[in-house]
């Protein structure tokens, strides 16, 4: 394989949609190829990734990649992409893309800039990149100054390209796949539920204001109310288990029309995964909380007495 090349790889098939549509604006800057590299078992209908954008679909397929391992995925990366001239490589910044993207870019000999919210080339074919620092209450800039280049990406930090018929080239790979030097024994679906919160319209939250787990159920009558999904802060869900997913930089970031915080103090952390919102609503009974900075609209009161007044006006004001 000849000439300048752009791949974008990860695990998440619609993340490795969405980072095609910023691959593709940068190949086009640089003049170069765009590759998408797909790696598993019983790969189908790579075509899409040609109609999101790529030029090439690198593939490497078979039954022993049907399980992610790191340090064989590792070497497939390292081996698929040897004879192209790699300008740029994008990883998905999902737990096991960051696994990965840390070995391969040590295998490579090169930086790789984590996490970006944005990313870009300068004149000079640089790449360019924008992340949050300090819990998410800064934004730096960063420049990667040795080729390859490489960056890793989170989920629905750039929106998929609409699929549109174009040519392309779909190329199956033949790969030295080494074997793991650990062995799964036994492997277990962690129980979660199907929060939808990445996509949801409307988002309502609890934080540590609320007393009791029995008390959720205020927002629960809320959220329904509003057609909106359930989130809450760290806390509840990693220290209280009270829920299974959170809302923050550690966990989800989210984008919702309206944003509903009950209880929450809005720390930086907690910040961070709501700062695309376009509305933020705060309810808290302390005026100086930070969530409140950083609202929309506050509501300064006991969430046991709002939340319930908030309800009962909304469902008068549906009928």
């Amino acid at each position: 394989m000849t000439g300048r090349t752009v791949v974008v790889y990860s695990e998440d098939r619609e993340l490795g949609l969405q980072m095609l549509s910023k691959g593709r604006e940068i190949s086009d800057k640089l003049g170069a190829e765009l590759s998408a590299l797909v790696i598993g078992d019983g790969i189908t209908d790579p075509e899409e990734y040609i109609t999101h954008g790529a030029d090439r679909v690198l593939i490497v397929d078979d039954p022993a990649l049907g399980s992610f391992a790191v340090e064989t995925y590792r070497g497939v990366v390292l081996d698929a992409l040897k004879d192209v001239d790699l300008d740029i490589l994008l990883i998905g910044a999902t737990k096991r893309g960051k696994e990965l993207a840390a070995r391969v870019a040590a295998a490579l000999d090169t930086g790789c800039m984590t996490d970006c919210i944005e990313i870009d080339v300068d004149e000079e074919g640089r790449l360019l990149a924008e992340r949050l620092t300090y819990g998410g209450s800064v934004i730096s800039s960063q420049v990667s100054t040795r080729k390859p280049h490489m960056a890793t990406i989170p989920p629905r930090t750039f929106k998929k390209a609409d699929p549109s018929p174009r040519e392309g080239e779909i190329s199956v790979m033949e790969v030295d796949i080494q074997g793991q030097r650990m062995k799964v024994v036994e492997s277990r679906e962690k129980a979660r539920g199907d929060t939808g919160l990445a996509e949801a319209p409307i988002v309502v939250s609890a934080g540590r204001g609320f007393k009791d787990q029995a008390d959720l159920k205020l927002l629960e009558e809320l959220a329904e109310t509003l057609g909106a999904k359930v989130g809450c802060s760290r806390p509840i869900a990693a220290d209280l288990g009270w829920m299974e997913e959170w809302i923050g930089i550690s966990g989800y970031k989210i984008s919702p029309k309206l944003y509903i915080a009950c209880g929450i103090s809005g720390t930086i952390q907690h910040a961070a995964g709501i700062r695309e919102a376009q509305i933020i609503v705060s309810v808290n009974n302390e005026a100086g909380a930070n969530i409140h900075e950083i609202s929309d609209y506050s509501i300064v009161g006991d969430i046991y007495t709002v939340i319930p007044a908030l309800t009962k006006a909304l469902k008068e004001r549906m009928k």
